[in-house]
């Protein structure tokens, strides 16, 4: 018994070899994912997971907003496993209080390092960032949620992002594909 097929079926692959097949593969999908806690902390997991990433190829970019003490500044920025890039900014010492606190080259400083980080986001010039204590940069007013939130919704789609910190607003929050929150035993 002979099946024939209906005009046009099948045609353009009978009687070629090496024709190209329409193959529809799923694009990968990054995720918004929020560790946080009601005490800084939530930081160290992430971190393991930044590592695990950057170990294993992928592209990886840490961004401490408001942790200082080492004076790094994006021009003394370590790379960790090749493909880890780790900012802090250029502050004397750990950030805790209000912007207005504080002089302009510590909210220029910390600034830099939101402007960096944007520009890699939005290029998709890498598969991982985390942004530590991003919340609490913008409740302290070194950032404006209203720029954070913008460029979060921008963000390519198949980069993964992870926020952590203390204070992360109802407003990440709802953007957030994964909520991780830590709390400490009774």
């Amino acid at each position: 018994m002979t099946v024939s097929l209906p005009t046009g079926i099948g045609a353009s692959v009978v009687g070629r070899r090496s024709s190209p097949h329409l193959r529809l593969v799923p694009q990968p999908e990054g995720l918004l994912q929020i560790h946080t806690a009601p005490f800084r902390g939530s930081f160290s997991t992430v971190l393991s997971q930044a590592l695990r990433t950057a170990g294993l190829g992928s592209r990886v970019l840490v961004s401490q907003f408001l942790k200082g003490g080492v004076d790094q500044g994006l021009a003394a920025s370590p790379w960790l496993c090749g493909r880890l890039r780790w900012l802090r900014p250029a502050v004397p010492a750990c950030l805790a209080e209000p912007a207005a606190e504080h002089n302009a080259e510590v909210s220029a400083a910390v600034r830099d390092i939101w402007t960096f980080s944007r520009e890699l986001l939005l290029d998709a010039t890498v598969d991982l960032m985390v942004l530590d204590e991003l919340g609490l940069a913008v409740e302290l007013g070194y950032l404006e949620l209203a720029e954070v939130l913008e460029v979060l919704e921008q963000r390519p789609a198949q980069m993964d992002v992870i926020l952590t910190g203390p204070a992360i607003g109802p407003e990440l929050m709802a953007m957030a594909d994964q909520v991780t929150q830590l709390r400490r035993g009774l």
